[in-house]
């Protein structure tokens, strides 16, 4: 509760709610341009902002969703189904006023389960070895390869394309060069930063501008009906509560997390209801099931990342880059040398939704105006605030070559729908699966596969692999922009040929 700490906290906050109102932009390609520059600032205040960035950017997602039918994250998809038709209907401000307060408990809710969490990892941490903390990333890539994305397939070659670029640069127990280029630059890795505003900064403002959209036409009279909507939550509280903890659970498995929450936590919720004909016409259930899970499941994403280093979702990537940059190993030493700054992360992430839903709540109105700016006059602005973000990551102009090249497999890979957050949650764990392997078969050889927990783990991976397989390899492929991707095979195979060349190649 200290001034400086708040200070940085509510700054955060702010900036969370500015992108989650711009759509396209979100929690990622937020962070990607904030981690420049908490570089060597005090622990606990660079926290307070990430932590803060990330909590609220799927509150203030719920105005494009509610005022104009466009989700301004993924998270928030669903919402836009039953949020949509009330705005049209008069009912705007009922269901921001809903979706703000079931945000509010999601988010808390969340935090809380994460706190319960903390103690109940610290037997299971102390139990794992190196063999079991191999096994714990092969079940986690396996699972970020299969479960993220409509494609498995895309998806489990996504993953292995991050741990690839991963590979790129020394190596961690040679030193040996690898895909260097003869280039001092990429001796050094390619910054993670970078990977980060190319996968999600650059595609996102590159297609809206391709389809020359705009936010929004003109303003949305916002109505009536702010205690009604708090009343809602009151009223279906048995649906918030249930969502919010289906949030938290997706949350904390890898590859899941945002693209899906809203849209399970939507199914449940008609599946689970009597009267089902009035979702998708302007019901309030379908707007309070997506949003309390949506930021339940920043809590739950949390659980894997603080204490197993491994992100539940792209911005928790990122969010263990700035752990990175500030000095903080995840893992044991969360919960024994750093459990201070982990329950500042945890406190971070409910007061920031406390404040986050609060701001919404209160400039409703001021907040929906920004909803009216054309977006071809916000684009220039974003463009050089990501260009100077990248140019912070090491001050070399390799920092721009590099955003530009992988900005542009960032364009065409959402364009031909294979996950961007795949990619980027293998780069991260590239490095800890080269060195768990190096550490696995150092100290016990062959034998690690003789321990319970690595071959409970083993199966854990088959079972999840066997899975993925079965229930989503017979789905159509559909690109991130809903675009059915079985037309226009002739570009997708020509940009597959180039993936698979650039990973046939062995350059030293």
């Amino acid at each position: 509760m200290s001034g400086w700490h708040l200070f940085y906290l509510v700054l955060g906050v702010f900036l969370g709610l500015a992108l989650g109102i711009l759509p396209g932009l979100g929690g990622s390609a937020g962070l990607a341009i904030l981690l420049p520059f908490v570089f060597g600032m005090e622990p606990g205040q660079a926290l307070a902002m990430m932590i803060g960035l990330l909590s609220v950017t799927t509150t203030s997602d719920t105005f494009p969703a509610v005022l104009m039918g466009i989700p301004g994250t993924a998270g928030s998809q669903a919402t836009v189904v039953d949020g949509f038709p009330m705005s049209k209907k008069g009912e705007a401000a009922r269901a921001l006023s809903a979706a703000f307060a079931a945000s509010l408990f999601g988010g808390v809710f969340g935090a809380f389960i994460l706190t319960l969490s903390v103690f109940a990892a610290m037997p299971i941490l102390l139990a794992m070895g190196f063999g079991e903390q191999m096994m714990l990333i092969i079940l986690a890539i396996s699972m970020v390869g299969m479960l993220t994305g409509s494609n498995p397939l895309k998806g489990l070659a996504t993953c292995g394309l991050g741990l690839l670029l991963g590979a790129v640069g020394s190596a961690p127990a040679t030193g040996a060069e690898r895909l260097t280029l003869g280039t001092v630059y990429l001796a050094d890795k390619i910054p993670l930063i970078i990977i980060g505003l190319a996968m999600f900064a650059l595609p996102e403002i590159v297609d809206l501008l391709r389809r020359q959209q705009t936010i929004a036409k003109k303003g949305t009279v916002l109505g009536k009906g702010w205690l009604m909507g708090l009343k809602d939550v009151f009223r279906h509280w048995w649906i918030v509560l249930r969502c919010a903890a289906i949030g938290t659970i997706v949350g904390a498995l890898p590859g899941l997390g945002g693209a899906v929450v809203d849209w399970i936590a939507y199914s449940h919720v008609v599946q689970s209801s009597k009267n089902k004909e009035t979702f998708g016409t302007g019901d309030i259930r379908g707007v309070l099931a997506p949003e309390s899970a949506n930021n339940a499941k920043e809590g739950g994403a949390l659980i894997p990342t603080l204490l197993f280093g491994i992100p539940g979702s792209g911005n928790k990537a990122l969010l263990l880059g700035g752990f990175i940059l500030i000095g903080i190993d995840p893992g044991l030493e969360m919960v024994t040398d750093h459990l201070d700054l982990t329950f500042i992360m945890i406190w971070s992430l409910a007061v920031g939704n406390i404040i986050g839903a609060g701001t919404c709540l209160f400039l409703a109105g001021p907040i929906s105006k920004i909803t009216t700016i054309k977006y071809t006059l916000l684009a220039p602005f974003m463009f050089g605030l990501i260009f100077f973000a990248a140019f912070q990551a090491t001050r070399d102009w390799g920092d721009l070559i590099a955003l530009m090249i992988m900005g542009t497999l960032g364009v065409y890979m959402k364009r031909f729908g294979w996950p961007r957050p795949a990619l980027l949650i293998g780069y991260v764990l590239s490095s800890r699966v080269e060195a768990a392997i190096y550490h696995t078969t150092q100290v016990y050889q062959f034998t690690f596969l003789e321990r319970p927990i690595v071959i409970l783990l083993l199966v854990l991976t088959v079972i999840s692999i066997f899975a993925a397989l079965k229930f989503k390899i017979h789905a159509a492929p559909v690109t991130e922009t809903g675009v059915h991707s079985q037309h226009n095979r002739a570009p997708q195979i020509a940009f597959y040929g180039l993936i698979l060349a650039f990973t046939l190649s062995d350059r030293k």
